[in-house]
Order: structure tokens, then C-alpha cells, then sequence
């Protein structure tokens, strides 16, 4: 039998390997018995799927096999962005499911369970889902029929009391949808609105154009080309529209950590407050920024289940991940690439600065650069993660750097004495270790990924 994982946001597998409909049934089976012993046929299921091979034929198979087990049972007529579906989930005080491999390479496929507080699943959550794979739900009550419905609406109606469109008039950008759940409605967004933009790559296309659904730069070179030609900034989405990737006029990508921390001033400017959440493989600027405007941080570990979780329990002003992913006062406790892309057109249209300038400013104001890169080590077996970081654990030096301190909330993290750190955490689902760094000069993250492997 193939053993399903449920990773840091779901169950994501190779299509027709693992991701089968004999192991879709165990998924939903867990699920249904979840849902079931939480609230019986009381709420109602909502199913929404991402553009990838053969994801609305999953959907409509589980939207139909939930409805025969006689819970109240809606699926989007259409490909539909996961934070669109979770704000569905929270709008309607429904659980939602998400046939969707987010990121990941076009082969997989994946279901993310999202509860109706609209964001991702608690550990605990997870955990009883797969203590009932290998149970077998039996109905209840009568079968039912699902219905295929549109949950954009309802977005965008919310939305619109998030960002001022009256603001946008006198903007124009570019626009990758890089063939994802988010791109349609993005543009839609932007015409209705009057924002003038240069979009391509808004069709579905399982194979997302032939590049990884990631929006980072290295997948986006015809956005990067744009950016130059037309003195543009560019944005685009990932697969599922969770996250974001932007580039600067000058076609220079920008990270999501001087996004997260520009977006904090541009939030305030509207008159709202709060804490900063942000994840411990984060930038420190974001630390030091929010020091210099004596605001409260809040630091999770990696994963943005847990800033959704500090964003329910915590008056939380904007919630970040590096990987591209946020979230906003007001908004769901998921990321939304498409609420973080319209802020940031929001406050270039406020400021009337371009987006260079800004993080011109806000270098300046921290007085030093933060540079971050992110190394995946291999490894032979998955007990191989434990043993090296154990043996970094030992050291009181990296090289001629001095660790001044370790944290431990998610894998190890190592601050050493000129202000660099040392992230090494553990791959959830395979034999690899996730090895994050940050300094103020390229030669210095050299330098470290190559101490870090020597040692490894």
C-alpha cells in the first residue's frame, strides 16, 4: 500500500503514481469522518481545483462521493485560486477542499483541507484525518446531488473593502499569470478597475508554459525581459494563486521580505495597526523594521498554517512568509497572492514612488543589506536530517563567524556574530534537509553554503 504523507499544507503526490483515485477514496474517507464527528451534517463541503491535469476530474469525483454520503455539497463550475475557496470557506462557515499541488512540479497533484476559519488545517486536524484513512465511512442519511457553483463573487465584493480602486487609476503594469488558478481573475480585477497592465499567460495550461508554477525568477524570464523593456514593475501567482513574485522596473526581482516590510508602512499609512508575524526562516530586516517603528513581532516556525494561527489568535497587522506568501489584517488566515499583488500596485499608486525607490528607502533606513538564499541538501535517508543537524547543534563556530545563539523552533537556526544566520530544518516528505541563509554580501552567502556543505 502507498503510504500517504500529509505535508506542511496537505497531501501532495505524483498523478497516477501515488495521487490515485484507490488512494483519493482513503483522503476523503478521513476527511468525511472528520467532519462528520466535528459538526455531523451541519456545515456544508465546498470543493474547488487548480488548473492542473486532470484536477476537475478529482473534484467533481469527490464533490459527487461526499454528496453520496448526504453532506450538503457545492463545486466550483470553474479553476478557482485557493484564497478565493478558503475566503468561500470562512464567508459561509463551510469546509472547503482543494484539489491542488500548489507550487509544485505540473505532475503532482495534491488535496488541501481547508476548515471554515479559512486557512490551513491544524496539526491536530491532520493528525485525526489520518488516524481515518483506513476507515470506511458509511452513510448517514440520504445520498444528495452536488452543485456546481461560482465563489468568485463573493471575493471580489470583499476585496473591495480591502483595497481602494479609486486610488488605481494612474498605474500600469505587467502581468505573468504564469497559466494559474489566479490569473483570469487577477486581470479581471485589474480591467474592471481601470488599472492599465500588459498581461499574457492567462490560459490554462496543465503545464504551466513549461516552467515549475513558482513565481520566482528564475521561472519567469519573459516577465524579467518586460520589466526592462517597459520600466514596468511585473507581478505574477503561483499554480494556485497563493503566492506572489514581483520585479522592480528595473526587472530586478524583489524578495517577498522587502515586500512584507514596505507593505507594513503602506497598512499603517491606511490607519491600521497591529502586530507583524513572520516566520523564523524570514529576514531579520523585517525584525529590525518593525524595531525602528515600534511594532510587536510575533516569529512562528516555517509554514504558513502556524502565521494563520497567530493571525486567529492575535491582533495581527500583515502576516509573512520568504517564499512568497501573506496576508493581511481583515483578510483570511491564508496566504492570497492576489490581495498581496494589489497592495503593492495600491501603495506605488499612494506613494508615487516606483517600487526601486521604495526599497531604495527602506534599505537605507535599516543601514545594511539583507541577502537570502536557500540551499536543498539530499540526502540518502530521511535519518540522516537528524544527525547533522544534531551535529551543528555542537558548534560554537561556522568558519571564523561565532554563533552568539541558536533557536531551535523549527530545525536549527544559527546567528552568528556579524549579524548572518543559519537556518537548517527538516523536509517533511523527503530525505532533505531545507538550508536557509542570510547576510549583508553575496561573497559572505558563498562563503557560508560553502562551510555549511563542507561540514554537512
Amino acid at each position: 500500500m502507498t503510504q500517504i504523507k500529509f505535508g506542511t499544507d496537505g497531501w501532495r503526490a505524483i498523478l497516477n503514481e501515488d495521487f490515485t483515485y484507490e488512494n483519493t477514496d482513503k483522503v476523503i474517507n478521513g476527511i468525511a469522518t472528520y467532519i462528520f464527528n466535528e459538526s455531523s451534517f451541519n456545515k456544508k463541503i465546498i470543493v474547488g481545483y487548480d488548473p492542473r491535469n486532470q484536477a476537475d476530474n478529482f473534484a467533481f469525483y469527490i464533490a459527487e462521493k461526499l454528496a453520496s454520503f448526504g453532506f450538503d455539497v457545492e463545486a466550483s463550475e470553474k479553476v478557482i485560486a485557493t484564497p478565493v475557496l478558503a475566503y468561500a470557506a470562512l464567508n459561509q462557515n463551510a469546509y472547503a477542499i482543494m484539489i491542488t499541488a500548489s507550487h509544485n512540479p505540473p505532475e503532482y497533484l495534491g488535496i488541501k483541507f481547508i476548515p471554515p476559519y479559512g486557512g490551513p488545517a491544524e496539526d491536530s486536524m491532520v493528525k485525526e484525518i489520518v488516524d481515518n484513512l483506513e476507515k470506511t465511512f458509511a452513510n448517514k442519511t440520504k445520498a444528495k446531488t452536488y452543485k456546481k457553483v461560482c465563489f468568485e463573487e463573493e471575493y471580489i465584493e470583499h476585496i473591495k473593502k480591502l483595497i481602494d480602486f479609486s486610488t488605481l487609476k494612474n498605474i500600469e503594469i505587467n502581468y505573468d499569470g504564469h497559466h494559474g488558478a489566479a490569473a483570469k481573475l487577477f486581470k479581471r480585477l485589474l480591467d474592471d478597475n481601470g488599472i492599465k497592465n500588459n498581461s499574457k499567460n492567462l490560459e490554462r495550461d496543465i503545464n504551466f508554459g513549461g516552467h515549475m508554477p513558482d513565481p520566482k525568477e528564475k521561472y519567469l524570464p519573459e516577465l524579467k525581459e518586460q520589466c526592462i523593456k517597459t520600466g514596468l514593475i511585473g507581478l505574477s501567482n503561483d499554480g494556485d494563486g497563493d503566492r506572489f513574485g514581483v520585479f522592480n522596473e528595473k526587472g530586478e526581482f524583489v524578495s517577498a521580505n522587502d515586500i512584507i516590510a514596505l507593505l507594513v508602512k503602506h497598512l499603517k499609512s491606511k490607519g491600521l495597526n497591529g502586530v507583524l508575524a513572520k516566520t523564523v526562516g524570514a529576514s531579520s530586516a523585517l525584525n529590525l523594521y518593525a524595531k525602528q517603528n515600534n511594532i510587536e513581532v510575533i516569529e512562528t516556525p516555517v509554514g504558513f498554517k502556524w502565521l494563520g494561527s497567530a493571525m486567529r489568535n492575535n491582533d495581527v497587522l500583515i502576516a509573512g512568509e520568504e517564499s512568497g506568501g501573506l496576508s493581511i489584517k481583515g483578510h483570511i488566515p491564508e496566504k492570497d497572492g492576489i490581495i498581496a499583488n494589489l497592495l503593492i500596485i495600491e501603495m506605488l499608486s499612494k506613494s508615487g514612488k516606483k517600487l526601486y525607490e521604495l526599497q531604495s528607502e527602506l534599505y537605507s533606513s535599516l543601514g545594511r543589506d539583507f541577502i537570502n538564499d536557500r540551499v536543498d541538501l539530499k540526502l540518502a535517508s530521511k535519518d540522516e536530517q537528524q544527525k547533522i543537524i544534531d551535529k551543528f547543534n555542537t558548534y560554537e563556530n561556522i568558519g571564523e563567524y561565532k554563533i552568539i545563539n541558536k533557536n531551535t523552533m523549527d530545525g536549527l537556526k544559527l546567528l552568528l556574530d556579524d549579524g548572518s544566520w543559519i537556518l537548517i530544518r527538516k523536509s517533511g516528505t523527503e530525505p532533505l534537509l531545507r538550508i536557509y541563509f542570510e547576510s549583508d554580501k553575496e561573497e559572505k552567502i558563498t562563503e557560508l553554503e560553502t562551510i555549511v556543505k563542507q561540514l554537512c
